[in-house]
């Protein structure tokens, strides 16, 4: 031990052995309680109760917990703002804070995502979505894996080194936001309410890697009216459905294109496609039997890292203004465009830091492989640390399958080597110090 004012720390690598037989000790608690989280089907618009249950589960443990009703008005005037298009009554954040005794160590960020997508038709899962089902190493359930499980793992791995009489010597916040699905504005609403750290670590579900980049990410929204007539004069009509689908297969050109930019950008050079423009949902007409007046459709597209949102939304309303024009009627009655969701650029996490270098010897340790980098072609929060806070943000979490899909699952061995990789790093990168005497 080396003596500090106001007592006495320990070497945090005296503890190791200790910490994942502790990990070991409370797994089972910790897959009860993500499958406790699993049982919320906090879709957007219902996070809410998830949300208050993790805030019991905070406090119960002493940390100081801050709850608040996320304000667009507080965060728009931010450069990462992403628009917002309904009720945020439920858009609820909520953030535990560890206080040490005395700051010796680097503060640190755990964060995750509350909101889930939507199931899809649940006769399509093996059993009911919100119902979690343990089979042989996986555990079944919307939002197992993206990404309750992660969310369990950063209480976990806290609970194992205060399991053992310790606790971090440096502040930890541990962070469960919401809108991470849609627009990005919870972890920006923690960021402009002052939670900083020198390091942030998102346990999202990439497979036990690390992710080097990630691509930005744009939703918008194409609002077309057609001249509805009677089906039996169908000509002297414009079928809206007819010149949306026109209007999504030049999209196919735009995405087209934006892919043959891949060269550009060294870490997304040798993928496939890098760039997905998905038309995620569709709507339109009224009547069988009447020429549809109207169609609406939404879209996602993926931004290369360094690419400015703005100026990529416009570069939408150009693409789809110009290829209205080769249409007969949508030349003259061109498409509404508006943006709806995420407005959020991408971002290389850079090598070097501390706390990577940590992270790849700890993965090491417990994983007994070499950590490796991924390139993600989904949004992550890490955007908001790495952009707009200079902090190093590790997104590392566990092995998932068919996130977003049906039979969402997430390994419990994976977990298990997440949550204790995670308690080792807290215990390096804040450092140790025991509990304070009831």
């Amino acid at each position: 031990m080396r003596e500090a004012q106001g007592g006495y720390l320990t070497d945090p690598t005296e503890h190791h052995e200790a910490i994942l037989s502790a990990v070991d000790a409370g797994f089972e608690r910790q897959i009860q309680f993500t499958e406790a989280l699993v049982r919320f089907p906090s879709i957007r618009g219902q996070e809410g109760t998830c949300q208050d249950f993790l805030f019991d589960a905070y406090q119960s443990r002493g940390y100081a917990v801050d709850r608040w009703r996320i304000h667009p008005e507080d965060i728009a005037h931010h450069p990462g703002f992403s628009p917002v298009s309904v009720s945020y009554d439920q858009a609820i954040n909520v953030v535990a804070s560890h206080r040490p005794q005395e700051q010796i160590g680097r503060s640190l960020i755990l964060n995750g995502h509350v909101d889930v997508v939507p199931t899809g038709p649940v006769d399509l899962w093996q059993q009911p979505p919100f119902e979690p089902v343990r089979r042989g190493d996986w555990l079944y359930g919307r939002g197992a894996g993206d990404m309750k499980a992660g969310l369990a793992a950063n209480l976990f791995a806290l609970d194992a080194i205060a399991s053992l009489g310790l606790q971090p010597a440096a502040p930890v916040f541990v962070q469960s936001v919401t809108e991470e699905e849609c627009t990005g504005n919870g972890a920006l609403a923690a960021l402009v309410r002052g939670y900083q750290a020198d390091a942030a670590i998102i346990t999202e579900p990439v497979g036990e890697s690390l992710v080097r980049t990630n691509v930005g990410v744009i939703w918008f929204q194409v609002h077309v009216t057609g001249h509805p007539v009677h089906v039996a004069s169908a000509s002297s009509g414009a079928n809206a459905i007819d010149a949306a689908m026109y209007l999504i297969a030049a999209l196919k050109d735009f995405e087209r294109d934006r892919n043959a930019q891949k060269s550009r950008y060294p870490l997304f050079a040798d993928l496939e496609k890098p760039i997905n423009v998905n038309v995620g949902k569709i709507a339109g007409g009224d009547w069988a039997s009447s020429v549809p007046a109207w169609c609406r459709f939404d879209v996602r597209t993926g931004l290369y890292p360094g690419e400015d949102a703005k100026e990529q939304a416009r570069a939408i309303e150009d693409f789809l203004r110009q290829a209205a024009g080769g249409h007969p009627f949508l030349s003259n009655n061109p498409p509404e465009v508006s943006f709806n969701g995420f407005m959020a650029e991408g971002y290389v996490l850079e090598p070097g830091s501390d706390a990577e270098q940590l992270l790849v010897n700890l993965h090491r340790k417990v994983v007994g492989a070499p950590l490796q980098d991924i390139s993600s072609l989904a949004y992550l929060d890490a955007r908001v640390f790495a952009l707009y806070a200079e902090t190093p943000c590790l997104v590392y979490g566990p092995d998932s399958d068919n996130i977003h899909g049906f039979d969402e699952r997430v390994s419990l061995k994976s977990i298990r080597r997440v949550t204790k990789t995670l308690a080792l790093f807290i215990a390096e990168w804040c450092g140790l110090e025991p509990q304070p005497k009831a």
